[in-house]
């Protein structure tokens, strides 16, 4: 059985910086909240609930959940590193697409501490040994640079080895994200950066400079996933249906080329993106709006080429032309991304949902993508996770 999967409602609350946020239930809780009001829903015809979060005790998802309501149902905690939010998203969907319910909330948060991302023991395994000992092999080991960066930094040294790309064509990418930020509300860096600000900020981990790193942050996003019966019974929106969706988890290939690219899971992105249009029966082509993992600027380049919205190689090219922005081919990251709204893990795929639904609805204000009916979104986690969702808009 497969039915179709509406966005009811959606919600999030504005980003900050760590210290600067309520407790990470209440995060959650105003988020929720948020997203049941714009669908009009009364949270006791809610049927299941999934909450992603990263830093946060066994069922914290709970700890937010009860202070909207306690009915009894089942509610799944999340835990898939950056894509933990489209990954509650995913299961959702799942449960509404299956018949097995006919109402899903999906909600993520993340109250996050200052400074590079870590791990929370030293007394077990890394879940990332393996992608750090392929990294080591590929690059080496700068104990001095924080991991991520290190990652990311070597994927975008990959991408200017094998196709000679210029460290400006990252840098532009970090310019397009403070401008399209500038006109968020949520966003936490709204000031726009020129190119030269952001290729003189001090060196993270070449190519990659300070304002190329996404920061650490605190938000909570939620959405309401249902079935046409459910929304026709209920009068809810059904502006926005779930067309397409497709986790992939890491191949062999992650690891056998010695590929940054690859280690930080280019080849995740590529199959779920193939998945997604061959099941939605659209192209990249005719999409429009795209919210990606920009974690760093070096993944946004190299993501434009696993979800085909460019082909392998082209990525400053597109950059350069101006068309993965307003008045270009397709408008990436209108919200202003990871890089400037911010990246609080668990509320990441849901924000980007939130956003991607307020494109499809004609209702992002001066972030508008005109004649936005196709929205695609990227969401990746290392250890690794990627999801890719298509949406549409059901609107004549």
């Amino acid at each position: 059985m497969s039915r179709k999967v509406y966005v009811a409602g959606v919600g999030m609350i504005p980003f900050t910086k760590p210290g600067a946020s309520d407790p990470y239930h209440v995060m959650g809780e105003q988020a929720i909240r948020v997203a049941l009001k714009d669908a009009g829903l009364d949270y006791g015809k809610v049927q299941q609930a999934y909450a992603g979060y990263v830093y946060g005790d066994s069922t914290s998802g709970q700890a937010a959940l009860y202070r909207v309501g306690l009915s009894g149902i089942p509610v799944v905690n999340v835990n898939n590193n950056c894509s933990s939010g489209s990954s509650a998203l995913f299961l959702a969907r799942q449960a509404v697409e299956s018949g097995m319910v006919e109402c899903a909330l999906a909600f993520g948060f993340e109250q996050m501490n200052p400074g590079a991302l870590k791990g929370a023991y030293d007394d077990r395994p890394s879940p990332v040994a393996r992608f750090q000992e392929a990294m080591t092999d590929a690059i080496g080991w700068d104990p001095a640079a924080p991991r991520a960066a290190q990652f990311f930094g070597g994927a975008g040294r990959e991408h200017i080895k094998r196709f000679g790309t210029s460290p400006e064509a990252f840098g532009m990418i970090s310019v397009k994200a403070r401008k399209h930020a500038a006109n968020n509300p949520y966003a936490v860096f709204r000031q726009q950066l020129s190119l030269e600000e952001i290729m003189s900020a001090p060196m993270i981990f070449d190519p990659l400079t300070r304002f190329q790193c996404c920061p650490p942050t605190c938000g909570a996003a939620a959405a309401v996933v249902c079935s046409e019966e459910f929304a026709r019974r209920n009068g809810l929106n059904m502006d926005v249906v779930i067309a397409a969706q497709s986790m992939t988890t890491d191949y062999e290939s992650t690891f056998d080329g010695q590929d940054m690219r690859r280690v930080v899971g280019y080849d995740m992105t590529a199959q779920a993106a193939k998945e997604v249009y061959e099941k939605a029966g659209v192209g990249p082509e005719e999409v429009k709006v795209v919210e990606l993992h920009d974690c760093f600027t070096a993944n946004e380049l190299i993501t434009y080429e696993g979800l085909g919205l460019t082909p392998e190689g082209t990525a400053e090219k597109f950059i350069m032309d101006g068309d993965n922005t307003y008045g270009g081919r397709v408008v990436t990251n209108p919200s202003g991304g990871l890089l400037s709204k911010g990246h609080p893990l668990g509320a990441t795929g849901l924000a980007q949902c939130t956003e991607l639904v307020w494109q499809l609805r004609g209702t992002a204000d001066k972030r508008q993508v005109e004649g936005a009916r196709v929205a695609l979104q990227h969401n990746l986690g290392l250890g690794g996770a990627c999801v890719v969702t298509l949406y549409q808009s059901t609107k004549g």
